[in-house]
């Protein structure tokens, strides 16, 4: 591992996360939205708000998964990382940076149910960014992909591989 990102770990009190990278829950509302306020999709209360610090380096994926709230993606820092969110059966590549004039954006709304995967784009070394989840992130709420994710979109089957642990394979 890079010392540049063995210091932002540190210095940002990071920990491995389920999907792949490194996290840091920095905000969890003390508003409580009570079970009979929300969707059915949802198991229980929810906080209103949660948000964390997310750091990837290259040749790692935050492989595809979905959760049950919206889900907004901010730039903070790095190379650009690039989103994929599958939605109905439309896939959308966002490219979060600090270029806004090349076409990078600095976040990205990820809607709830859709399936989204994230890298750094080719050529970068690591990427932080923060997501902000409302309701509140709960991992009851977490879903990883499975392979046979592609079979659901044929037509995006190699893009979806590109964002899925070992290739999909």
């Amino acid at each position: 591992m890079d010392r540049e990102v063995r210091e932002l770990i540190e210095l940002l009190q990071l920990r491995p996360h389920p999907e792949g990278g490194f996290y840091r829950e920095t905000y969890r509302s003390d508003l409580i939205i009570p079970p009979d306020a929300l969707p059915d999709r949802y198991r229980g209360p929810r906080c209103v708000c949660t948000a964390i610090y997310y750091l990837l380096t290259a040749g790692e994926v935050s492989a595809l998964h979905r959760v049950a709230s919206d889900e907004i993606w901010h730039f903070y820092a790095g190379d650009p990382l690039e989103l994929l969110i599958l939605e109905g059966k439309e896939a959308r590549l966002a490219r979060l940076g600090s270029d806004l004039l090349s076409g990078e954006v600095p976040q990205v709304l990820v809607p709830a149910g859709a399936w989204q995967g994230a890298r750094v784009a080719e050529g970068g070394k690591w990427s932080l960014v923060g997501c902000t989840v409302a309701p509140g992130f709960e991992f009851e709420d977490f879903e990883l992909a499975s392979p046979s994710l592609a079979d659901e979109f044929p037509e995006h089957r190699e893009l979806i591989r590109r964002f899925m642990r070992g290739g999909g394979r």
